[in-house]
């Protein structure tokens, strides 16, 4: 009994003790008191982020601990373009443990590199830094993120190549890149991320083609590589991305067709693709796009009509087909009343339709083959009463109403040419500049546009801002106060093209200055500085710079410069400056839809002098009393012999329009001291080639006919009629000419450095010693000209003599083209040309040499042989290694063969050279000189190749016996002695191709070995 008050005790401790501690936790977790445990960053991801924002200099990120998540300075949103936000998931560990799955930091010109740490978030699904001034490159390292889905690095200055471990983020749904400086080429990793729904790689420097593995993309809903150098042909697998809605290959060096499986994207909305190289192809099978509201195909090659279809296309907005060569009429297309019309530099036919003089938009059908009919001249009202949302200059062949001269083929001038010098300040009022007076020329512009001042000048402007409909502005102001004054404070700028016209100008020469000032970019470290504008100039149908970026050719932003162009020929008496946008630079920058062409102002002045000032009665009784004189002087001087007899005046040179300057045999005499022979540079074919000095300083270059050559009266008429009415930079400039008494002479620019022939292999005192990168330059200067004259120029023109000494090098060893002796122009545009066999021995294609063959492939061959040797510093005639090896080609063939193709590098180059460049170079030259003509390149994609926008391809190479044979046998027959009997017998037909122009070929017979000397040889002084 006395165990149990004890027992009881313990029972009362044990129940006490319980109540207290039931009370306890009831108060601690349901009472006033109760503490709440807040979830955490784990500490090793407050360090990676704290890397994160050093590396990107992120000020906003004030601290950065592990209880960020949730902070107002991460979550910041200033406007539309502009925001800081870095969001959590703080669901891991019942709610005590956030990770970071969002970072996106966007218009804060973070001036950092790119942190390889982001790729130490395991969590991460989206990375987006858009609109910043990031450097550095993509680090290999995010590939460890295993659940990325969106990375966006758009407008920024990364670099280098997209790493190949992109491609193991299978989870990866939009890449988006583009606006940046990346390149190299894109790797075919990319083809893993199946998931994949955007892919934007637009205004980079990728180079290649599109991988094959890009075809596993079936989940693409947008696509766009704009303005890069992608290049090869476009792939037949974009039929596998079936729910793709945008496509975008616009600006690209890639070639056409566009492939038939194009028809099977039946999702498409958006279709853009332009600037095409390649073939002709016809229009694509686009009939089930029924969705499609962007159809712009500008510049893509087609020779077809437009297809019905186009018709049944209600959603339809913008239809861009312009720069193509459609032909037919386009008057069923009443479906296009509504929708803004881009049909401009075709070749359409038949009358202006209803549909688009009544159009409630905006169409442009200018520069068209359109018939005029009066419905259509009482519907315009003449060109003064023009409708600002049409455009028709130039559309139509003829046009008797002066008052409709503008829609006529060449703008002809309905007065007198008038001779007078013309200024004009786009998109700025008149006023004083540089000590003369610019009109103003403030007119709106907009998506179509025509604006002049009868009989002086004009413009018409195209395009549209696609990705920004709500800002179509034509005038650049400098809203960045940037250092600009006068004229480069304003500009004209266009989405697409933009051409001035001057009219009613005299026949002759003119100076042609246009200024340029970028202004629609910062001046600064943000995002704003970081455009790229990027456009062609073409001035009388002639591209004179592509490519053109005013920033990098001022050196900066707000800097005025003048780009200067002299020689420019008025024939018809309107001079046309056009600029055009070919889909390259950057268009975000600093805003959505910021690109095309820009220009600040426009001088045009004679070259020639003022003939006007006397009475139109005056200077037609002097003009007639100086004929009468002129003839008898002349009849005086031809009877006693003096002109020379017919002999030398035929009916070549009477009859010749000539294009140039004219100069008088005392002013050459003076130049180059009578001909004194301390002044002669060479001798040639043609004759002596003399150093001479105008009175006013400029160097010049005269070659004299050699009175013993029976061919110089035709080389001296083709090669005036050639060179004056070609102009590039590689192409050496004519002056003029002066046909007086006896004498023939061209007067040209003088080159410093004389012949390519001698820099590599003259006279060891007059050597030069180039290197590696100066050779590269040349061979590429010689391949532009090249490329110019077989596919750019209005004349197609076969060279025939292309050779070392044919090369000139300017001061600053630029190449330049010369002697156009050999050229005549087919003025029929000929399918087959008969030609007599010209040129050099060791420079002319097998073909040619031996059948008479001729195509612009004759001088690819040429080139190859040049290619080699600049590569060797060796003459292909004069180096034989081996006594069984013919020519310097033969060797290079053997070497090929036994993979040993760098023992031609010039020895004088040591190991100053990439062996890599120097194998592409060899390469190519082994391409160029294919005994196949079909096997081998276009010059303009030799040009490519050069540049590295396209792949060298691999020569293929068959030395059987035949080949061998067929190397050798033109070389042989033309070492003979009888020479002339092979020129003669050889008049057969060869075929030329036609593509816009016609062909030039030309009739020079190899008769003798005193006329075949090379225009400029290898000469001591």
């Amino acid at each position: 009994m006395a165990l149990w008050p004890s027992l009881l005790s313990k029972t009362l401790s044990v129940l006490v003790s319980g109540f207290v501690v039931l009370n306890c936790f009831a108060v601690d977790k349901f009472g006033s008191h109760a503490q709440v445990v807040a979830p955490l960053l784990p500490q090793d991801e407050v360090q990676t982020l704290q890397n994160i924002s050093n590396k990107l200099n992120i000020s906003n990120w004030a601290t950065i601990n592990r209880t960020s998540c949730g902070s107002a300075q991460w979550n910041q949103t200033i406007d539309s373009k502009t925001e800081s936000i870095v969001t959590c998931n703080c669901t891991f560990e019942n709610g005590s443990v956030c990770h970071v799955t969002s970072i996106s930091v966007k218009g804060f010109n973070l001036n950092g590199v790119l942190p390889e740490e982001l790729g130490d978030l395991p969590h991460l699904l989206e990375i987006d830094l858009a609109r910043n001034y990031i450097s550095g490159t993509i680090p290999p390292r995010l590939a460890q993120l295993p659940n990325l889905k969106i990375l966006s690095l758009i407008v920024n200055r990364l670099t280098g190549p997209i790493p190949l471990e992109i491609g193991n983020i299978t989870t990866m749904e939009e890449l988006v890149l583009d606006d940046n400086l990346l390149g190299g080429s894109l790797p075919p990793e990319l083809g893993n991320l199946t998931s994949l729904k955007r892919l934007v790689l637009s205004s980079n420097n990728f180079t290649g083609s599109i991988p094959e593995t890009l075809g596993n993309l079936k989940n693409l809903t947008e696509f766009m590589i704009d303005g890069s150098e992608l290049s090869g042909k476009i792939p037949e697998f974009i039929g596998n991305w079936i729910n793709i809605e945008k496509l975008d290959l616009q600006g690209t060096s890639m070639e056409g067709p566009i492939p038939s499986s194009i028809s099977l994207l039946t999702s498409l909305k958006s279709l853009r693709i332009s600037d095409l190289n390649g073939s002709s192809s016809t229009f694509p099978n686009l009939q089930a796009m029924k969705n499609l509201e962007n159809l712009i195909l500008r510049n893509c090659l087609i020779t077809d009509s437009i297809p019905d279809y186009i018709v049944n296309m209600s959603s339809l907005n913008i239809l861009d087909l312009s720069f193509n060569k459609l032909t037919g009429r386009i008057s069923n297309f009443t479906n296009l009343e509504s929708r803004t019309v881009f049909l401009n530099n075709n070749l359409l036919t038949g009358e202006v339709p209803n549909w688009a003089l009544n159009n409630r938009k905006q169409v442009d059908l200018s520069y068209n083959n359109f018939t005029w009919s009066a419905l259509e001249g009482s519907a315009l009202g003449g060109c003064q009463q023009l409708k600002q949302n049409l455009n028709l200059v130039s559309s139509h062949l003829s046009n008797n109403n002066t008052d409709e001269w503008c829609f006529t083929k060449g703008l002809p001038c309905t007065q007198n040419p008038e001779y007078r010098s013309l200024f004009i300040n786009c998109g700025g009022g008149s006023g004083p500049f540089n000590d003369d007076t610019y009109e103003g020329d403030l007119t709106d512009g907009g998506p179509v546009a025509f604006s002049f001042l009868p009989g002086k000048w004009g413009y018409s402007s195209t395009g549209t801002y696609m990705e920004n409909n709500s800002v179509q502005t034509s005038i650049a102001k400098n809203d960045f106060n940037l250092g600009v004054t006068g004229v480069y404070e304003t500009a004209r700028l266009a989405p697409q093209s933009l051409k001035y016209y001057a009219l009613c100008l005299p026949k002759g020469k003119y100076k042609v200055q246009l200024h340029f000032a970028e202004i629609m970019y910062s001046n600064d470290q943000t995002y704003r500085s970081l455009g790229r504008r990027i456009f062609d100039i073409s001035i009388q149908g002639i591209t004179l710079r592509k490519n053109f970026n005013i920033m990098e050719k001022a050196g900066g932003v707000g800097i005025g410069i003048i780009e200067v162009f002299d020689n420019i020929i008025v024939n018809g008496g309107t001079l046309e400056i056009h600029l055009y946008w070919a889909g390259k630079g950057t268009t975000f920058v600093p805003n959505r839809g910021v690109h095309g062409p820009l220009v600040s102002a426009i001088t045009v002045t004679p070259k020639f002098k003022n003939g006007s000032g006397l009475s139109v009665g005056a200077v037609i009784g002097i003009v007639a009393a100086s004929c009468v004189l002129a003839a008898l002087f002349l009849l005086l001087l031809r009877s006693k012999g003096y002109l020379g007899g017919k002999e030398l005046v035929d009916k070549e040179l009477r009859g010749l329009d000539l294009q140039t300057g004219y100069f008088t045999l005392r002013q050459i005499k003076h130049a180059t001291n009578n001909f004194d022979t301390a002044n002669k540079i060479g001798e040639g074919g043609f004759g002596p080639v003399y150093k001479g000095v105008l009175s006013d300083g400029a160097v010049i270059a005269v070659k004299q006919l050699s009175s013993k050559s029976r061919q110089g009266n035709r080389e001296f008429v083709n090669e005036i009629g050639m060179i004056s009415a070609l102009q590039h930079p590689h192409l050496v400039k004519l002056y003029g000419c002066c046909i007086e008494g006896n004498q023939l002479l061209l007067v040209y620019e003088y080159l410093e450095n004389n012949s390519l022939a001698r820099a590599l292999f003259g006279r060891e005192e007059h050597q030069l010693q180039l290197d590696w990168q100066t050779r590269r330059k040349i061979l590429l200067g010689i391949a532009k000209g090249l490329s110019y004259l077989h596919e750019e120029s209005r004349l197609k023109i076969v060279h025939r003599d292309i050779k070392a000494t044919n090369v000139l090098l300017d001061k600053d060893l630029n190449a330049k083209i010369s002697d156009f002796g050999l050229a005549k122009l087919d003025e029929e545009e000929n399918t087959h040309i008969s030609t007599r066999i010209a040129g050099t021995i060791g420079y002319m294609a097998p073909e040619y040499a031996m059948r008479g063959y001729l195509t612009d492939k004759a001088d690819v061959y040429s080139f190859g042989v040049v290619a080699l040797e600049i590569v060797s510093g060796k003459s292909n005639t004069n180096y034989r290694p081996k006594e069984e090896f013919v020519y310097l080609l033969d060797w290079a063939y053997v070497l090929h063969e036994r993979n040993n193709l760098l023992e031609l590098v010039d020895p004088r180059l040591g190991s100053s050279y990439s062996k890599e460049e120097a194998m592409k170079m060899l390469n190519l030259a082994l391409l160029c000189t294919n005994l196949s003509p079909s096997l081998r390149p276009a010059m303009s994609s030799v040009v490519r190749m050069l540049e590295g926008k396209i792949p060298v391809q691999a020569p293929i190479i068959n030395r059987g016996s035949m080949d061998q044979e067929a190397r050798f046998k033109a070389f042989e027959l033309l070492s003979q002695d009888s020479v002339s009997t092979l020129s003669q017998s050889s008049q057969v037909q060869s075929r030329s191709i036609s593509r816009d122009g016609p062909w030039v070929d030309s009739s020079y017979s190899l008769q003798s070995n005193d006329e075949t000397k090379d225009l400029y040889p290898i000469n001591a002084d």
